[in-house]
């Protein structure tokens, strides 16, 4: 990032104005959503960067308003021993959307390329085999129709451990800290050295790279999401209107059994009342 990206980073947009935006492009991931149900379109979107870059946050407003039926966000764990002997990317294969459906791989079989090389965890021969395979794979993928986006989010050294410090002191986000970010600090040239290396062979004409700069997680965010609609060319899909009654229809048949029969759930909220 540059000194006068910097700059322009510190200042921040009105808390207003963000939520306000934010808003905006919510509502037009539901058209999105509805364009791609209707039209059956498949959309992969990679989310990729350094620890706590601000991906998952990204994420977590994308999906906010939408369905989990149409649009699933796929974050794997390490593989188990039978995924090990598998074909590389067998595993994310499998999560591919259908016809009408929205996939968020938050990180994909871009491990490989990052912490499995970084970590030591997949040998050099399978590194450079997954640089010459994934553009292949990718285009297989596009050939076949799949609108396919990648982000990269990108964060400075100052910034991450200024994140890190406060999951540590935060109990809500203790458990987003793990020794493997600690070791990201560490190893944060060895990270800047794979990314740049995988970069060079997975950026390409029909499957580039995007980059997000994450210093200003909110800005961030809305870059992200507008980029995002404006790469795809999807419109208004007219919705069949509801009609609903203008009160509760009441047919006179049914008695409902006496409440004594069922375990209802204590009410909780009725004690918090009563301390107020």
């Amino acid at each position: 990032m540059s000194d006068n990206e910097f700059k322009a980073a510190a200042k921040r947009l009105a808390e207003d104005v963000y939520e306000k935006e934010l808003l905006r492009l919510q509502s037009e991931f539901v058209k999105l959503q509805e364009w791609v149900r209707e039209t059956g379109t498949r959309v992969v979107v990679i989310f990729e960067g350094r620890d706590a870059a601000g991906k998952g946050g990204v994420i977590k407003r994308i999906t906010e308003y939408l369905s989990p039926r149409s649009v699933r966000v796929v974050a794997l764990p390490a593989p188990t021993e039978r995924e090990r002997g598998e074909w590389y990317f067998q595993r994310y294969v499998a999560h591919l959307p259908s016809r009408g459906e929205i996939t968020l791989f938050d990180r994909s079989w871009y491990n490989r390329a990052g912490v499995e090389k970084v970590m030591g965890f997949c040998t050099p021969e399978e590194h450079a085999q997954f640089l010459k395979q994934a553009p292949v794979f990718e285009q297989l993928l596009i050939d076949d129709g799949i609108l396919l986006r990648k982000y990269w989010f990108s964060v400075s050294q100052d910034e991450q451990l200024r994140r890190f410090r406060k999951r540590r002191n935060d109990p809500l986000r203790q458990w987003k800290l793990s020794p493997m970010d600690i070791e990201a600090l560490r190893r944060w040239d060895d990270y800047s050295q794979a990314r740049d290396e995988m970069m060079a062979h997975t950026d390409t004409a029909s499957s580039p790279w995007y980059l997000v700069e994450s210093e200003v997680k909110t800005h961030a965010r809305l870059n992200m999401m507008a980029h995002l609609l404006e790469s795809i060319p999807y419109r208004d899909v007219e919705r069949k209107k509801v009609d609903l009654p203008k009160k509760p229809i009441v047919t006179g048949f049914y008695e409902r059994p006496d409440r004594s029969l069922f375990r209802y759930v204590d009410d909780y909220a009725a004690t918090l009342l009563d301390d107020e």
